[in-house]
């Protein structure tokens, strides 16, 4: 009697163990996350997902890039909710049409790091504007990620307002490509400045020698996080309801509750839930 193919055999058993199971279920049970390198640097996700599939049992896949490339993933449909923190980026995605019920959840700041002998004199600064004109004016190096990320894109708002310009081309000027964490480590080596969220510096900071040199929060350095569904009429194979269960945990009781209580290991809490405040 002929054996049949392994392949074969493979296949009929994969048939047995799916019979009367909608061809959606496994795609239900499985959520697609676009995110900033801020929350996987800071460890937020691994964090927060854990509890959020003990409740509902949708196991969530997390991609995390820059603000830019996490905004155009779900533009395409690649991914079925995305959090992000570039509020301008944000309003441009939703205007577009691409995302649907937004909630901004959570917020920290932007702070610059530096040299602890501070050549540039940073620390004194009265304002952030104030801070990267003397950056400048040194002519000490400052790492950008140049990656679109929302740090890039604040970085980038900030050189316009101080020089009207961006200060591509300069000699101390870096661009590294990089996350937040890579990023912070060439200005450590470079013995530069660089900007980066509070809660990505706070993970880091026994990593590196650079310290926290402008800490004051300000409006220009807030850093709201916001949570978007991919718009399903847009995209109509992306796991809406699975989306809407997570932007709902993530702005629940609980789930700010877990936002407000993450901490660094130093006891530092890294973000402020807000989803009650909008």
């Amino acid at each position: 009697m002929a054996r049949k193919p392994v392949a074969a055999l493979l296949t009929v058993f994969s048939m047995v163990l799916t019979a009367g199971v909608p061809a959606s279920a496994a795609a239900q049970d499985r959520l697609k996350l676009s995110s900033t390198t801020s929350t996987d640097n800071t460890g937020l996700l691994v964090y927060l997902l854990p509890k959020f599939e003990e409740q509902t049992g949708i196991r969530v896949d997390v991609i995390a890039v820059g603000t830019g490339k996490a905004l155009k993933l779900a533009e395409n449909g690649d991914v079925d909710v995305t959090l992000v923190h570039a509020p301008s980026s944000e309003k441009r995605f939703m205007d577009a049409g691409f995302g649907v019920n937004h909630r901004t959840i959570m917020a920290n700041y932007f702070v610059i790091v530096g040299p602890e002998k501070d050549p540039a004199g940073v620390k004194a600064a009265d304002s952030a504007e104030v801070a990267f004109k003397g950056i400048a004016e040194s002519g000490s190096p400052f790492v950008s990620r140049g990656d679109n990320s929302g740090t890039h894109i604040k970085e980038q708002s900030i050189w316009k307002a101080v020089l009207g310009v961006l200060p591509t081309g300069k000699s101390w000027y870096l661009e590294s490509g990089k996350g937040m964490g890579e990023t912070l480590t060439i200005a450590d080596e470079k013995m530069g400045y660089t900007l980066s969220d509070s809660g990505t510096f706070m993970k880091y900071s026994d990593k590196v020698e650079v310290k926290t040199l402008f800490v004051k929060p300000s409006e220009l350095l807030y850093n709201p996080y916001g949570i978007m569904a991919v718009n399903p009429e847009k995209q109509p194979h992306v796991n809406y309801d699975g989306a809407m269960k997570l932007i709902s945990f993530m702005a629940s009781v609980e789930g700010q509750r877990m936002i407000g209580e993450f901490t660094d290991k130093f006891g530092n809490r890294l973000f402020t839930p807000l989803a009650d405040k909008n």
